[in-house]
């Protein structure tokens, strides 16, 4: 994939968009095109946030919240599968349905979600799917089956599809773009910190309350979250409402899916997710079972390492920087695979030790991948960021799926080769854009001339 200083045009994000007062009055300005939120006035540019200016701080932490609320009630269910197994008498690939089901459904809607979204303001449908999916959150300690806990947990994962593609629309809009990767990365860290805290909560409640107290407990937290992501998150100042008419929105998800560049990046957050989603899927049950036997709350505090996350994800701008995203692509892929290897040890240190490479990997993949799809996408750049968000987690979807299926016929050597696989396809697709950016920049003097 071409390195930073040529795989994004430096235009793309770098004018303002004019001035809109509130996201309401923003939804009645007239549109054609769902290019009507992309290239503003280039006049307009020094508007827009930058680290230490107006707004950015509330506007980081507001998008930090939304995305500990978002992780904390997508994987709410993750750590406390081998529980949700006993109670409806499950097995893990059963159970490892309440999982693909909220991933699933985020993903089929993130896409419809981000359409809205152009519509009629970015805040307001980020407001909207954060209440719709904590309300759903504490109903989920309530159901009466597995089948009725995968429903609520599918109708959870539509409703956070609002989230992904519409916070990085608004960032792409509102924050300059030098500072676009490193806002990113804070939101993506949000992620981190609410899939380890959901987990590490939910162990130790679990392990006294059980299961059901523990994601009850979550769907209170993220309603905290909700709430003060509301209060904090500031008018968008360079939002313009696009067009919902089905043609335009599929001409620009066609145009979208024409660029090579971005089909190249889709496919990367699809394959990173798949490994974190499968080795994370199935982790409590190996910890479970003979020579760990660990008890449930000590299995949640294994998601401390989510923090790593935390801190490759907030840096990988700076990653990028040094090593361009080719550079920091391979990086990420290399300690992901080194990650998996050493997982496959005995003891429980070199285990710990795999997860963190694999977590530290991961955050650092999908951080350069997600940045690069709004850098790169000039028009419709809610489309651009929902179609990356629905790979990424059919990539989440299918992985715990698969995960759990390899797990349960070859135990954590199975989950380990699956991991293997999806990051030799990563590494394969950033060789192909290596390539294809070397033969562009051999025509290029070629056609000069």
């Amino acid at each position: 994939m071409p390195s930073a200083s040529t795989e994004a045009p430096t235009t793309v994000g770098a004018a303002a968009f004019a001035p809109v007062a509130d996201t309401t009055h923003a939804a009645a300005a007239p549109a054609d095109t769902a290019a009507a939120s992309a290239t503003p006035p280039a006049h307009d540019g020094d508007a827009r946030m930058a680290p230490g200016g107006p707004g950015y701080r509330r506007m980081s932490f507001a998008l930090f919240l939304a995305g500990v609320a978002t992780f904390a009630l997508l994987y709410s269910t993750q750590a406390l599968l081998p529980l949700v197994s006993a109670d409806f008498g499950a097995s893990a690939s059963q159970a490892s349905w309440t999982v693909s089901a909220a991933t699933g459904g985020l993903a089929l809607f993130v896409l419809p979600m981000s359409a809205l979204s152009e519509r009629f303001g970015r805040r307001t449908l980020m407001t909207a799917s954060l209440a719709v999916a904590v309300t759903v959150g504490l109903l989920v300690p309530f159901a009466p089956s597995i089948g009725a806990l995968i429903a609520l947990r599918a109708v959870q994962g539509a409703a956070l599809a609002g989230l992904p593609a519409s916070a990085t629309a608004y960032l792409a809009e509102e924050v300059r773009p030098r500072a676009l990767i490193t806002a990113i990365g804070l939101f993506v860290a949000g992620n981190s910190v609410g899939g380890m805290s959901g987990r590490v909560i939910t162990g130790w409640v679990a392990q006294v309350w059980g299961w059901r107290v523990a994601v009850g407990v979550i769907g209170l937290i993220a309603v905290a979250c909700a709430a003060a992501f509301r209060l904090l998150l500031p008018a968008p100042r360079h939002f313009r409402a696009g067009s919902l008419r089905p043609r335009v929105l599929a001409r620009t998800v066609r145009d979208h899916l024409a660029d090579p560049l971005l089909r190249r990046l889709y496919a990367i957050g699809a394959l990173f997710m798949a490994v974190f989603g499968g080795v994370y899927t199935v982790i409590g049950y190996r910890l479970t079972e003979a020579p760990f036997s660990l008890p449930q709350g000590v299995i949640g505090s294994v998601f401390l390492v989510y923090l790593v996350g935390t801190v490759s994800a907030s840096t990988a701008g700076r990653l990028v920087e040094r090593l361009g995203r080719r550079g920091a692509l391979y990086l990420a892929g290399g300690t992901t695979t080194v990650g998996l290897l050493v997982s496959l040890g005995g003891s429980l240190l070199l285990v710990l030790l795999g997860l963190v490479l694999i977590t530290a990997g991961f955050f650092a993949g999908h951080s350069v991948a997600s940045s690069a799809v709004s850098h790169t996408a000039q028009e419709g750049r809610a489309q651009a960021a929902a179609l990356y968000q629905s790979a990424y987690y059919i990539g989440s979807s299918a992985g715990s799926t698969l995960g759990a299926v390899a797990f349960h016929s070859g135990g954590w050597a199975g989950s380990v080769a699956l991991g293997m696989l999806s990051v030799a396809g990563v590494v394969a697709i950033t060789v192909l854009g290596t390539r294809a950016a070397r033969a562009g920049a051999r025509r290029a003097p070629a056609t000069a001339h």
